[in-house]
């Protein structure tokens, strides 16, 4: 669920609902944003916090999410930069932090909750490049993340951005996350220690590529040029590739 900054104030029946939903959340913070957004037994026994019961049809935290909206009630998209980043592991639900973080409105992202991550280090490279900035959206069910796509998986420790591979079936297994740096290991993480995920929709950058590279059209001369065809190659390859590995079509 959602908690609102600024915009169109829910009704008191609803905060009530929210109350009743998440009897954890201070009454304080929801009402006038006073405070710490937990009452203070929650704050101090934060693996106490409800999580789903196995075989629910939704696997994910069950934390609520502080948005943004502009003055017509429209959701911003907030970006995270390398900078908030530590913080934001520990107060991505907190409305103050949140707020301060900077807003934008971009085209084709009008439509959803859409929340932007500047990308550091080569994890991901060549496909982003240090200092891009990755636009997301929120992905509530985690067992209908789409495999193969990169994701911004957010703990109490991180910020990363990887590459999930698989299905989330519950909260007591292990995900592998991945780079397409291949000089980056995969390794696993608990699903239980995830907080938020949210999946990659696009990206901006200011890295502009230099002009086609011509190393590869003169290869394929060069297999044309011994009898073979493109075809028959690119098929012997995908015979030949990891079962994980991207296909030609």
């Amino acid at each position: 669920m959602y908690k609102i900054l600024s915009g169109t104030e829910p009704s008191f029946p609803t905060l009530v609902d929210i109350l009743d939903a998440f009897p954890e959340v201070s009454p304080a913070w929801l009402v006038m944003g006073r405070g710490e957004m937990l009452e203070p037994a929650a704050r101090a026994t934060p693996a106490a916090r409800p999580k789903p019961a196995l075989g629910q049809g939704v696997v994910n935290n069950g934390g609520v999410l502080v948005v943004t909206v502009d003055k017509d009630g429209v959701d911003n998209v907030e970006l995270v930069p390398v900078a908030a980043q530590a913080g934001y592991t520990l107060q991505h639900n907190e409305a103050v932090f949140v707020q301060d973080l900077p807003r934008y409105r971009l085209p084709h992202f009008e439509q959803g909750k859409f929340r932007a991550f500047e990308v550091a280090g080569d994890s991901m490279t060549p496909t982003l490049n240090h200092n891009d900035v990755v636009v997301c959206s929120l992905v509530d069910n985690w067992r209908l993340l789409v495999p193969g796509d990169m994701y911004v998986v957010v703990t109490a420790e991180a910020v990363m951005l990887k590459r999930i591979r698989h299905r989330i079936a519950d909260l007591e297994e292990e995900v592998i996350l991945y780079s397409d740096n291949p000089h980056r290991h995969p390794y696993p993480l608990d699903v239980a220690d995830i907080m938020e995920l949210w999946r990659v929709r696009g990206y901006l950058s200011t890295f502009l590529p230099s002009a086609p590279h011509i190393t590869a059209e003169r290869l394929w001369e060069a297999i044309e040029s011994l009898g073979l065809e493109r075809s028959a190659v690119l098929e012997r390859l995908d015979q030949n590739a990891p079962s994980d590995a991207p296909r030609s079509e």
